[in-house]
């Protein structure tokens, strides 16, 4: 089984479904989204987009009301192709552990939602993810996905691994692999058991390589679509891997060992 591990919601759906039959990818875990670059149709209208995904990934769009149109996409989605999409959830970090906890309850586990992401803290503040960390655990060790790139920093990673081992029945997955800072994000994963690298939008063929043949159990295969592309993501793993066992845990076996698919 093929699987893209990182994509969010596209508009419309059914052109997300598309790619995927292109990329020959049977599934791909859905995360709910603010911005929509696939809407854009010149310059301005991008810019506008990529506004609104620079307020997210810096943390400062965590209101009740920026998550409530995110939430119907991702839900309808998920309706609309139950056999294509795994839904994970975001949960709001601007909260009480005994919040973020409820929510956990409500939001990812009432909905049916396989895991949680993609978390987006503030920059030097990873950890505000530790009450979702400790709400994961007590549901059976819910996969939970940070996102790795900008602003995230080699600080934040390392605070991400400090956590990680805290909570250790939790897999901790880092997106975009670490982003610049892709050789931290390698180490760190390499020696803590359950921290995965997800390798979307990697600008270095090398740093796919090193990341498969240090952390071969724990690299997933993804895109970001629709920042990236699932059918580019693939032959990027596939440049990198020979046929066998190895490529095929990559892009999907071991996801699908994770979520018990």
């Amino acid at each position: 089984m093929i699987i893209d591990a990182h994509s969010h919601v596209h508009d419309p759906v059914h052109s997300h479904i598309a790619l995927l039959d292109e990329a020959g990818a049977d599934r791909a875990v859905l995360f709910g989204t603010r911005p929509h670059p696939e809407r854009a149709t010149d310059l301005a209208s991008l810019r506008r987009e990529m506004s609104v995904l620079g307020e997210t990934v810096s943390g400062r769009s965590n209101g009740p009301d920026s998550y409530q149109a995110a939430w119907q996409e991702l839900d309808a989605a998920c309706v609309a192709y139950p056999d294509r999409f795994i839904g994970f959830g975001k949960v709001r970090l601007d909260q009480s552990a005994e919040q973020i906890a409820a929510e956990v309850e409500r939001e990812i586990v009432g909905r049916g939602f396989r895991g949680i992401g993609e978390l987006t803290p503030p920059l030097d503040e990873a950890g505000q993810i530790e009450p979702v960390l400790r709400a994961a655990a007590g549901h059976g060790g819910l996969p939970v996905v940070v996102h790795g790139f900008a602003p995230t920093t080699a600080g934040d990673l390392a605070t991400l691994a400090g956590l990680a081992r805290r909570h250790p029945t939790v897999p901790l997955v880092i997106s975009q692999l670490g982003g610049l800072n892709w050789l931290t994000a390698i180490e760190l994963a390499r020696d803590t058991p359950n921290i995965y690298l997800e390798l979307s939008t990697a600008n270095i063929i090398f740093a796919v390589r090193l990341a498969i043949e240090e952390v071969p159990d724990r690299t997933l295969f993804g895109s970001d679509a629709p920042y990236g592309d699932p059918f580019l993501a693939r032959a990027t793993v596939e440049r990198v891997t020979a046929p066998g066992a190895l490529r095929d845990r990559v892009l999907g076996g071991t996801l699908a060992e994770l979520l018990g698919l």
